[in-house]
């Protein structure tokens, strides 16, 4: 693998971080810290062009909040400025790094994402008898620093961009786990950079299953990755090999998720229920958004909120919902909830 070279020109210049701002500001511009930067926007930039060059940029502090979608989780949203430094880095070594990626590796890619990947899966359950569906347990968390670090190196040799990505990943919150470490470990869920670095961290991981083991119908998801074949007793063999393979890592497979299932009865893949030949949204998915709808129409109905605030929501529901059969469901949700103001 040729190590990257000569990026650092083309992350600092101004052209690069204004794009990098536009992007960053895109959906949050009415943010007090993102309109605060607009206001100086020039300045700003310049400020962060000069602190890249001199080595001086430090990130700060980030904001730590918990959302709740099955199960609680724990956002590190960083500073506005520090997202625009981000979006600067990412802009010019994403591109060149992703093309070193496998085909299926489908999260936070352009031209992938969760429809492609159950696409992907559907298509080959017509064709195999089972599927081996792992995820890792704790996997933002778990990730070790110093083999980020090394993995990072084996692929970029520029230097100025190390010294940047270790400034980033070294100011990450520090993570809970539940195995033991003194090794600093985790990446925050909700940055840029750690949605991109948790696929570079596997991606040793995916050429070792595609390369070395052979496997072709397999498929990653962040850390969740499905293997499909005929032999039951192959999926058997397989799964200790890959966990071996993890513990290397300092990763472990979550011991209640490491199924082998028959794919004619169906399985969970990324909020679906998918069967060969038809697919349905899971329960909790439907239940989740008619609680929420109902919290718009009470929003709505005392003047808390107008059908522009929640519309986008309702209609990235609906586009989900429809890559399955669900025609009946959206009917129902839908028929029992009243948008009117009081």
């Amino acid at each position: 693998m040729k190590r990257l070279n000569h990026l650092w020109q083309q992350i600092v210049t101004f052209d690069n971080l204004l794009l990098a701002y536009q992007k960053a500001q895109r959906g949050k511009s009415r943010k007090t810290s993102v309109a605060q930067f607009t206001l100086n926007l020039e300045s700003e930039l310049f400020t962060l062009q000069r602190q890249l060059i001199e080595g001086s940029y430090q990130p700060s502090g980030y904001r730590l909040f918990t959302i709740y979608e099955r199960k609680p989780r724990i956002i590190a949203a960083a500073p506005f400025r520090d997202r625009v430094i981000h979006h600067a880095l990412m802009n010019i070594i994403e591109p060149p790094l992703d093309k070193q990626f496998i085909y299926d590796s489908y999260a936070c890619r352009q031209s992938k994402g969760v429809h492609k990947a159950i696409d992907r899966y559907q298509n080959w359950a017509k064709r195999y008898r089972y599927a081996l569906k792992m995820d890792i347990r704790q996997y933002f968390p778990s990730i070790d620093h110093l083999l980020l670090k090394d993995k990072i190196r084996h692929r970029i040799k520029d230097v100025n961009v190390l010294n940047l990505m270790d400034k980033i990943i070294d100011t990450a919150p520090p993570m809970v786990v539940d195995l033991p470490t003194e090794r600093r470990t985790g990446l925050p869920i909700g940055n840029l950079t750690s949605q991109f670095l948790a696929n570079l961290y596997l991606d040793d991981f995916d050429h070792y299953l595609k390369e070395q083991l052979k496997i072709r119908p397999y498929l990653r998801y962040v850390d969740d990755f499905i293997v499909l074949d005929d032999d039951k007793n192959r999926l058997h063999e397989l799964r200790v090999q890959i966990q071996e393979y993890l513990i290397r890592n300092h990763l472990r497979l979550h011991p209640r998720k490491r199924h082998i299932m028959p794919t004619r009865r169906g399985l969970d893949v990324l909020g679906y229920l998918v069967f060969p030949h038809h697919r349905c949204l899971r329960n909790d998915n439907g239940h989740r958004f008619f609680r929420k709808l109902r919290g718009f129409a009470k929003a709505f109905a005392v003047g808390k909120m107008d059908w522009a605030d929640f519309n986008p929501s309702v209609q990235s529901w609906i586009g989900h919902a429809k890559h399955a059969d669900t025609y009946g469901l959206r009917a129902k949700i839908f028929s029992q909830t009243v948008f009117r103001r009081q």
